[in-house]
């Protein structure tokens, strides 16, 4: 028999429910309209991402991943907006995976969350 989930006795089976930028209703991505007000690509580093770390994740973004996930929408950030294609990436890079959202679906365009209603490391 195939099963989706993994096996419950497997220690190391990631049991996080996965994350989607995808609006159900509008059968679109979500894309921040704008870079919000601690995006990892702003100068200054207001992330305070270690060295090298940005770079990584572009590497990453760029490979198999195809965007980056906005960090004030991710589901720890306490965000009222639900995860959303980082628009600091999207302005940046034109992945394969961008433009086939972009030609198949489209992209609707959410606000950033409020900086006072998230919280960020420091």
């Amino acid at each position: 028999m195939d099963s989706t989930f993994p096996p419950a006795d497997d220690p190391h089976a990631d049991r996080s429910a996965p994350l989607n930028v995808g609006d159900p209703q509008l059968r679109k991505t979500r894309l921040l309209a704008r870079e919000c007000a601690t995006c990892i690509f702003t100068p200054g580093n207001p992330m305070h991402l270690e060295p090298g770390q940005l770079k990584q994740m572009v590497t990453e973004a760029c490979g198999d991943a195809g965007y980056i996930i906005c960090h004030s929408t991710l589901p720890y950030a306490g965000s009222p907006v639900p995860p959303a294609v980082c628009r600091g990436f999207a302005d940046r890079y034109r992945t394969w995976q961008l433009q086939v959202m972009q030609r198949l679906w489209g992209f609707v365009e959410v606000e950033p969350p409020d900086p006072d209603s998230t919280s960020t490391p420091q």
